[in-house]
């Protein structure tokens, strides 16, 4: 078939929206679109008409019309399988197909048009890989989410304990500061009252000359107030109080009920981070098409002293990784003994930034190496389906956190009726996704399943996108030591390690 034109239309013929698939001019287009109501025989029912040049092939959808333009030579067949894919995506992004809601998701539309047809002829496609196809998930974009949240939950635990040190700081000046022996006759003045300034100040400056006052009294006997300590505190806590969070009281000053503990990661002077990201795409009915594991060991370097060091590598990996040096690295010494240092001793490793030492890459379709399969059985039965998905943790040892399981759902049927599930499952509406959620999956719960019913055909519940993160190297490589290369002397170091998901889908 070769499709010319997709739109949606009124009733009376006004064009709400139009996609051309292939290249004409704008006056051509609104021509006919304008002669399309005129061709319509008021009375009947119909699912094409016909002109000495083009075919339109339409459907009612409420209050308006989907209507495709096609040449005259296509497959009507085609076209109408064709049409009924357009009304099956229009309720997607417009629920109430009102021309308001046509035009608000204009866009949208145009997008999804582009994933059925591309240049005049249809793609093979349902309405699952659209949704999946326009939905343009990015893994670095959740990375980049996850990263912020993180630091704003640092941020917000730093600040709670910078209120508690103000406010102990506080507490400890008015238990400290008050006249004492010092006012009255005995002292250095003649007044003990605390409500007359010590020291003229100007409105500019009122803190700085508070803490730049002689180290001893000048005479009146009157204490200090730190105006500026108070105004601090009470601008963290209200900040602090504004967003929720619960602040307790010490003498006379608010604190946070609860420190969690350091906000920032302690890092040594050397510190070594293990990275591993997987791609993997597996068949519904088995068999792994392809996955591939990169990983890299970043050193960072804290304290200048520590730029000359070497470290040692304990490499158990059994799958077969094919790994690479970085040029500044000296390969032999890495190749024989597993051991990471400069092959220019005289220049030190960089400080202050992450540096890539080391990286290996493993492709394969060994579906014995995938970390955890899934098996997806859907069973048609009558006008429901009945889905049974089930996971199997693969490597032996491998602990794999957060792990979810997103599968694909019919839209305009309702929720899922979900029977048994190990885990949790939360059903997501607006893109009829239900998400299946484990905590944590090893080998104390190397296998679960759930099952759910809904309307639908075997096809809708693909593909599968699975994700994870773990804190265990899946090549398991190791960092076993870190010695300065003149003294050869042991170095603290701090590591981490972290194996998470670039793709991960069954299709």
């Amino acid at each position: 078939m070769v499709l010319l034109a997709a739109a949606v239309c009124s009733k009376a013929g006004k064009a709400i929206i139009s996609r051309q698939f292939v290249e004409m001019t704008r006056s051509r287009i609104e021509g006919l679109l304008a002669a399309f109501p005129k061709l319509m025989s008021s009375g009947k029912q119909h699912t094409f008409v016909e002109t000495e040049s083009v075919r339109y092939v339409y459907q009612p959808l409420e209050k308006l019309y989907i209507l495709l333009i096609t040449t005259k030579a296509s497959n009507i067949l085609e076209d109408l399988e064709t049409l009924r894919l357009f009304a099956r995506v229009i309720p997607e992004y417009c629920k109430n197909l009102e021309e308001s809601d046509i035009v608000d998701q204009a866009f949208p539309l145009i997008f999804a048009f582009d994933e059925i047809v591309a240049l005049g002829y249809r793609e093979n496609v349902n309405l699952a890989q659209i949704r999946t196809f326009t939905e343009m998930d990015s893994h670095e974009e959740k990375v980049f989410q996850a990263v912020r949240q993180t630091q704003e939950k640092e941020a917000k635990e730093h600040m709670k304990l910078r209120a508690r040190e103000l406010a102990k700081q506080r507490h400890d000046k008015e238990k400290y500061g008050k006249p004492g022996g010092f006012g009255g006759s005995g002292g250095f003045g003649n007044s003990s009252r605390m409500d007359g300034p010590v020291i003229e100040t100007t409105p500019a400056e009122p803190i700085k000359s508070a803490y730049t006052a002689p180290s001893r009294p000048s005479g009146t006997g009157k204490a200090m107030r730190l105006v500026g300590k108070k105004k601090d505190v009470d601008t963290f806590v209200g900040k602090l109080e504004s967003e929720g969070e619960t602040v307790a009281t010490v003498g006379s000053e608010k604190m946070p009920a609860k420190i969690t503990g350091t906000p920032i990661a302690n890092q040594e002077g050397v510190h070594i981070a293990v990275e591993e990201k997987i791609t993997l795409t597996a068949g519904r009915d088995g068999g792994l098409q392809n996955m591939e594991v990169l990983g890299i060991v970043k050193l960072k370097v804290n304290d200048e002293k520590y730029g000359r060091v070497v470290m040692g590598i304990a490499n158990n990996d059994k799958k077969g990784m094919q790994f690479q040096t970085h040029p500044n690295i000296d390969k032999k010494k890495f190749t024989s003994n597993a051991i990471i240092g400069l092959k220019n001793p005289e220049k030190p490793f960089p400080s202050g930034q992450d540096v890539g030492v080391v990286k290996w890459r493993l492709q394969t379709t060994d579906e014995s190496l995938m970390p955890l399969s899934i098996n997806c059985w859907p069973n048609e039965s009558g006008s429901k389906c009945e889905v049974n998905i089930e996971y199997e943790l693969q490597q032996p040892g491998m602990e794999l956190n957060d792990v979810l399981i997103s599968i694909p759902v019919p839209s305009g049927v309702g929720a899922p009726v979900v029977g048994d599930c190990d885990g949790e499952y939360n059903y997501d509406n607006r893109k009829n996704i239900l998400q299946w959620s484990l905590p944590v999956i090893d080998d104390s719960n190397k296998t679960g399943s759930m099952e759910f019913t809904i309307s639908g055909h075997a096809n809708d519940f693909f593909p599968i996108n699975v994700s994870f993160v773990s804190k265990k190297s899946y090549c398991d490589i190791q960092v076993t030591e870190v010695k300065l290369l003149d003294d050869d002397q042991a170095v603290k170091y701090s590591s981490e390690v972290v194996f998470f998901v670039d793709k991960y889908e069954i299709v």
